[in-house]
């Protein structure tokens, strides 16, 4: 494995653990989530990064969406919401972070 494969596999479950934190503290809709991580730039990841990764999550069954209205006339946002499994995860998540 070279460097930024590496790289990459860390910065993946890295987000995979902020964007879980941030969807347990409220829910929260895709835009919302990136303009959240570029504060951080080490965490800052693009639409094409972020996009597939909630996907993921959602098939995995970490996440659960729906569709809520915009204020302002805006079309509907979808939401993404923790489950069950998805706390058992970060929780999971958290002990072996502790553990390194």
């Amino acid at each position: 494995m070279n460097i930024d494969d590496w790289k990459s596999q860390i910065k993946r479950g890295t987000l995979d653990f902020c964007i879980l934190l941030m969807i347990r503290q409220r829910p929260s809709y895709g835009y919302e989530i990136i303009s959240t991580l570029e504060k951080y730039p080490i965490l800052a990841a693009k639409e094409n990064t972020i996009y597939p990764l909630l996907r993921r999550l959602m098939k995995e069954e970490y996440l659960s969406s729906s569709w809520q209205e915009s204020a302002e006339g805006l079309p509907p946002r979808k939401y993404y919401s923790i489950t069950d499994k998805g706390l058992e995860y970060i929780f999971a998540m958290s002990q072996e972070w502790n553990n390194l």
